[in-house]
C-alpha cells in the first residue's frame, strides 16, 4: 500500500510498444471485431433466406475474424500495452441478394488487407520489429482470405444466378468451406 492507502500493482508493466502503435493496434482490433460482426450479420441473413451452406461458411468466418481480433488483443496486452474492447455500431443486416453478401465480404477483406499493410508499414517506420514479426501471420492470412472471397464471388459468374443457379452456388460455397477446413487441418499438422 502506498502512503495514501491506494494499493500499488505488484508489477508495473513496461512496454516497448509505443502509444502510436498501441492506437494502431486498437484500431485493427476494432476492424477485426467489425469483420466478425459483419460476417455474423451476413450469416444470419443467409440463414433467414435458406442459404444453409453460405450461412455455415459465413458463421465460420465470423468466428475466424473474432479469433483474429483476440490475437491482436492478446499481443497488445502481453506486450504491456492496453487493448481496448471494441464498440460495434452501424452494421449492415440486410442484403438484396446472395451475390451482395459475397461482394460485401470481398470489399471488406480488401479493406482489412490495406489496414494490415498500413500497420506493417508503421512498424517498419517505428522500427518495431517484434510487432512486424507478429503481423506476418496476418499478411499471409489476408492473402488467403482475399483468394477465398474471390473464389466464392466467381461462382456467381461461372454458375449464373438463373434457375437453380443460386442453389448450386450455395452448394459450391459449402464445398469451399469443406476445403478450407481440410486445408486448415493440414496446415495445423505441418
Amino acid at each position: 500500500m502506498s502512503k495514501n492507502g491506494v494499493q500499488k500493482p505488484f508489477v508495473t508493466m513496461k512496454t516497448s510498444v509505443t502509444q502510436e502503435m498501441q492506437d494502431l493496434i486498437n484500431e485493427q482490433i476494432q476492424l477485426e471485431a467489425r469483420s466478425s460482426w459483419a460476417y455474423l450479420a451476413a450469416a444470419s441473413w443467409c440463414d433467414k433466406e435458406g442459404y444453409v451452406n453460405s450461412a455455415k461458411y459465413l458463421y465460420n468466418h465470423a468466428e475466424e475474424e473474432r479469433m483474429h481480433m483476440m490475437k491482436f488483443f492478446d499481443y497488445l496486452n502481453n506486450a504491456g500495452g492496453h487493448a481496448l474492447a471494441p464498440e460495434i455500431v452501424n452494421m449492415r443486416y440486410d442484403f438484396e441478394k446472395l451475390r451482395d453478401v459475397f461482394e460485401t465480404a470481398l470489399k471488406h477483406e480488401i479493406k482489412v488487407t490495406l489496414a494490415i499493410n498500413e500497420l506493417v508499414d508503421a512498424c517498419l517506420k517505428a522500427k518495431d520489429f517484434a510487432t512486424f514479426q507478429f503481423l506476418q501471420w496476418f499478411v499471409n492470412e489476408q492473402r488467403e482470405e482475399e483468394v477465398i472471397s474471390r473464389r466464392a464471388l466467381e461462382l456467381f459468374d461461372i454458375i449464373g444466378e438463373e434457375g437453380q443457379g443460386i442453389w448450386l452456388i450455395d452448394q459450391a460455397i459449402g464445398k469451399i468451406e469443406a476445403e478450407m477446413a481440410e486445408t486448415e487441418g493440414t496446415d495445423a499438422e505441418v
